[in-house]
């Protein structure tokens, strides 16, 4: 029976634990699934024009593909970042954010 019990502590030992992430990559993620959600393609990508609106004028090197771009990354952390400093309640979706740009 202890052995059992013994067992059962060594598995909870072992086992791997949950590592919480910051805010701000919580939040950083969150608006990258509430984006797919709304988007199939770069909400700031033009199509015409292969340009990225986030970098001013450069061609979008991913097509219009937004997720896990470092550019668009880079936004939703800058826009995190303005809030905080700002002092002004996190949006809780995308479009939130993208009407805000």
């Amino acid at each position: 029976m202890t052995s059992k019990i013994e067992d059962m502590l060594e598995k909870y030992v072992k086992a791997p634990r949950e590592v919480k992430k910051d805010p701000k990559s919580a939040w950083v993620e969150r608006m990258m699934k509430s984006a797919k959600k709304y988007y199939k393609r770069c909400p700031y990508f033009d199509h015409k024009t292969k340009m990225c609106f986030i970098t001013l004028g450069e061609k979008c090197t991913r097509e219009g593909k937004f997720d896990g771009c470092p550019i668009f990354l880079d936004f939703l952390s800058r826009k995190y970042d303005e809030y905080a400093s700002k002092r002004i309640p996190l949006p809780t979706d995308f479009l939130d954010i993208s009407v805000s740009f």
